[in-house]
């Protein structure tokens, strides 16, 4: 009998073993006197140490806390307190920095404390990103290993990016809104010899026409009613880089002005008659293409031809598919980070509905959607299509399969009349796919074509035939 529970007993410690070195937090135990009794795999994965580094060790012996802060795992032990989502950054026996959150408690027997549990979530390299990502650098806080992405697309527009930091010469960056264009001009001045100078960022559709010039080249006083000794962001940005987002929207006597002040390399205060010398890196961006911002007037010619010595276009989403997975877990890291979650995948229909997406905000609309989604998230772990905000539940783009049978069959077969003949149906079916085809490709007949296995002339032959054109 004695045998047998002998034999019980060693086969449920080995169950725990196992089970505890299988689960994905790390788990670590001290006794009263603070020194560890279990260890798990997970744990010792997270601080880099061996059992035999920790185990039958006090707990201060191993590890030590900057800033004299204390050890939650002691914490709990010897105020019998629990402690949850903490966060706590510590140093082990090597001086390896680890930033763990923890859930701490006392472990009671008969009302005694017999210990102290920590279960642990590893977010050492998630911080370390964080702090890459805000280092400040003047007012900047990306760099291009900020950028996410590994497609080809993206992939170009880095390296070029990259060859713009060595010199001065001013850079026009091209591309929607949402897609990430400050981002690159950051990094740009993160790159470059100007990074240790001031980046001086400023959106020209922000302000009124009356207010921008002053903004810009500064102010003299007594120049107009109210008006100051004051310097403009040209003069503030003396040796660095002046971002000015959206150059479009600027009237075209200021754009003049503009282009004088980097042609010159001087400006002029409003009201001053003295010229002024600034050694300023110009970065414009721009959310239309030029091309079309010339024809309507938005852009003067010759400002173009001066801001796109270098010319880079971002990019949209719609065009990068192979990058959306992985800006999904990094937003998704983010606000685990922010939100004190533990979100960790994401269904795969889920994502294929993600990379079926045309995505019209871009990479910042991916961002506000998965924010949206775990803002609606309890405890689970896996976000699913149910999680989705309802607002993209019901776009036909993220409607399950059935649900786009059930549409398409009631478009072909039309409730409450006659079924039509198959030649009518293979007709109407074929419209239906390729609107189907080329809103996926944005109207982009060439890849519609690819995707269709046939010719340009025969697609274009199909939708003369049909009558389809884009809208």
């Amino acid at each position: 009998m004695k045998a047998n529970i002998h034999s019980e007993l060693k086969n449920i410690e080995i169950i725990l073993e196992k089970i505890l070195n299988e689960i994905d937090v790390g788990v670590h135990v001290v006794n009263t006197e603070g020194k560890t009794i279990i260890y798990n795999h997970k744990m010792r994965s997270i601080e880099g140490m061996e059992i035999e580094d920790v185990l039958d060790k006090n707990l201060l012996e191993v590890f030590s806390f900057s800033n004299n802060e204390d050890s939650t795992l002691l914490e709990a032990l010897r105020k019998g307190i629990t402690i949850k989502n903490a966060k706590q950054t510590y140093f082990n026996n090597k001086g390896q920095e680890i930033t763990t959150v923890n859930h701490t408690f006392p472990i009671m027997e008969d009302g005694q404390k017999i210990g102290a549990m920590e279960i642990a979530r590893d977010i050492t390299k998630f911080e370390r990103l964080l702090r890459e990502n805000l280092l400040q650098k003047g007012t900047t806080k990306y760099t291009f290993e900020s950028i996410i992405g590994s497609s080809p697309e993206i992939c170009s527009v880095i390296e070029a990016s990259k060859r713009a930091t060595r010199t001065n010469s001013s850079v026009l960056i091209i591309g929607e809104t949402g897609t990430g264009k400050e981002l690159f001009a950051q990094s740009i001045h993160n790159g470059s010899t100007r990074s240790v100078k001031p980046f001086i960022s400023q959106n020209c559709a922000a302000m009124p026409d009356s207010l921008i010039e002053g903004l810009l080249f500064g102010t003299k006083k007594g120049a107009f009613t109210g008006s100051i000794e004051r310097p403009g962001l040209f003069e503030q940005a003396q040796g660095g880089t002046l971002l000015l987002d959206e150059i479009n929207s600027l009237n075209p006597n200021l754009q003049a002005k503009l282009l004088r002040a980097i042609q010159e390399k001087t400006i002029r205060r409003v009201g001053d008659t003295k010229d002024r010398e600034v050694d300023v890196r110009i970065i414009a961006t721009i959310n239309e293409d030029p091309v079309e911002a010339i024809a309507n007037g938005a852009l003067r010619k010759d400002l173009f031809y001066r801001l796109s010595v270098v010319s880079l276009f971002i990019p949209p989403l719609r065009e990068r598919r192979k990058d959306i997975q992985d800006l999904v877990y990094f937003f998704i890291e983010k606000y685990n980070h922010l939100f004190g979650m533990n979100v960790k995948k994401v269904d795969e229909d889920v994502l294929e509905k993600f990379e079926l997406y045309d995505w019209p905000g871009n990479v910042r609309e991916l961002e506000h959607l998965i924010e949206g989604t775990m803002n609606l998230l309890e405890y689970e772990e896996t976000i699913n299509f149910s999680h989705l905000p309802i607002q993209y539940r019901n776009k036909p783009h993220f409607k399950t399969d059935r649900e786009s049978a059930n549409q398409l069959d009631e478009m072909l077969i039309q409730k409450g009349r006659e079924i039509k003949s198959l030649d009518e149906y293979m007709i109407e079916a074929e419209i239906y796919y390729l609107k189907k085809v080329l809103l996926h490709h944005g109207y982009n007949i060439t890849k519609a074509a690819k995707t269709l296995n046939m010719s340009r002339q025969n697609l274009q032959y199909r939708l003369r035939k049909h009558g389809i054109r884009k809208g």
